[in-house]
């Protein structure tokens, strides 16, 4: 490694010795080793059949940690005899981008041979940091491997993900980790004590806990070996587990990123199905990650807005209590508030007419400029301001049969009466859906007084 964060990193297979944690110990080496992915690396597939053929391109891998996105990087590299070099973008700059392209310049002129440059936390370079790939990446003179957790969409640049290919890798499911935890345990590792028993309640409850992430499990696995060889142990049970994983957070949360929203989507996408045990799955599954209570509490007053509406007006005020709570109490009497809330709003009837109205008032009033009130919906505090007409001919509602004015108009001069508000048939909206329909009718009946005298 320089000074300046650039590696110049052996292939797999090249290592001297082992070294580092055991989830580096286990990198594997051969594609055929490589867990997980089937639907990248599985037969015929395309990322399969590049590897294989010996011919890289500039790609990037998107998913979640522990996925084996800096493992593939360097297998591509062995696979394609290329030189591997890596860049992580927490520490390196501009400069080092133009280090790398230097080392690679000199080593096709040396060999002939391409240059891979993996950037790990690729998200984190800058606008600038990105495009100072383009030129190289163009020409060939670079294959730009990046690996993000973040959506490329949103944190790479446009003119850098036209030139790469996105390869989206997922979380490893629980027999995945399974057969790696059992790979290590038999593997010839000297770190691993042959004569410690692993039963298989322990391995699996190890597998569930990584939450997808191969490196967490082996990480884990690790520091359950060394406690039980300090402990002289030879066996461990799921006491000595939970001991190892106990402070740690099991979940994958990001607090702001792509996991982050993935998870309030399927909240309030859930409360709008209403589907009140999944709502609750991933309300437990936001606040188990870390998340905000109050920022759920905010969102659930949204979806009472959003999605129920006046079909029945107390979920507002049902999401707005629980919000109340949970800033008063904390958490985890809060937290039951949250859950009440949650379960009310699935169960409640649905309308959207209120937010489709308000939309497109909002648009009207944007798009119509400021048009004018009129003038007989005008206060007239003054002497002047009655004898230019305000409030003139204008019509008391309590006054009127029924308490409405009926074919008053409301709107401003020069445009037609609008319809934004369609309530639905559902809940209480269904009786404000009857009473327009009157007030409707007696607009239609209304015949203006003919003027006195």
């Amino acid at each position: 490694m320089s000074q300046t964060g650039l590696f110049d990193a052996a292939r797999p297979g090249e290592e001297d010795a082992p070294a580092g944690p055991l989830a580096a110990r286990m990198r594997p080496r051969t594609l055929a080793e490589f867990t997980g992915q089937e639907h990248l690396l599985g037969a015929g597939r395309p990322l399969r059949r590049m590897v294989e053929a010996g011919r890289a391109h500039s790609m990037v891998f998107w998913g979640p940690p522990g996925t084996g996105k800096t493992t593939l990087a360097r297998l591509i590299a062995t696979h394609c005899e290329a030189r591997f070099l890596s860049l992580s973008a927490v520490m390196a700059g501009v400069k080092d981008i133009r280090g790398a392209v230097e080392r690679a310049r000199g080593h096709r002129a040396r060999t002939g041979a391409d240059t891979i440059l993996f950037v790990d936390e690729a998200h984190r370079f800058n606008k600038a940091q990105q495009d100072a790939f383009l030129p190289y990446v163009e020409d060939g003179t670079l294959i730009f491997i990046g690996a993000t957790t973040e959506n490329p969409s949103f944190e790479l640049n446009n003119a850098l993900l036209s030139r790469v290919r996105v390869y989206v890798l997922n979380a490893l499911t629980r027999p995945e980790l399974r057969a790696i935890i059992d790979h290590a345990l038999h593997s010839d590792d000297e770190s691993v004590n042959r004569e410690l028993r692993v039963p298989e309640a322990v391995r699996e409850q190890l597998a569930t806990s990584a939450d997808g992430d191969a490196r967490r499990a082996l990480n884990a696995l690790e520091l359950l070996m060394e406690v039980a060889g300090a402990e002289r142990r030879h066996d461990v049970d799921e006491e000595l587990l939970a001991r190892i994983l106990a402070g740690g957070s099991a979940r994958r949360f990001d607090k702001g990123g792509e996991v982050f929203y993935d998870q309030i989507s399927a909240l309030h996408k859930s409360i709008r199905g209403s589907d009140p045990d999944a709502s609750l799955y991933w309300l437990a599954r936001m606040l188990d990650g870390g998340c905000d209570p109050l920022y759920v509490a905010r969102r659930l007053v949204r979806a009472a807005s959003e999605d129920v509406g006046n079909a029945d007006p107390r979920a507002l005020s049902i999401a707005v209590a629980a919000w109340d709570v949970q800033a008063r109490l904390g958490s985890p009497e809060g937290e039951l508030a949250l859950a009440q809330a949650a379960v009310y709003l699935a169960c409640a009837a649905k309308s959207n007419a209120v937010y489709t109205a308000f939309g497109a008032a909002m648009r009207d009033a944007s798009a119509l400029g400021s048009l004018e009130v009129p003038l007989h919906l005008r206060n007239a505090p003054t002497t002047l301001m009655k004898k230019l007409g305000y409030a003139k001919h204008y019509r008391y509602a309590h006054d009127e049969p029924e308490a409405y004015a009926a074919a008053q108009q409301h709107f401003p001069d020069g445009i037609e009466r609008r319809s934004y508000y369609l309530p639905s048939g559902r809940g209480l909206e269904s009786r404000i859906a009857e009473k327009l329909a009157r007030l409707r009718v007696l607009d239609e009946e209304y015949r203006e007084p003919p003027e006195p005298g």
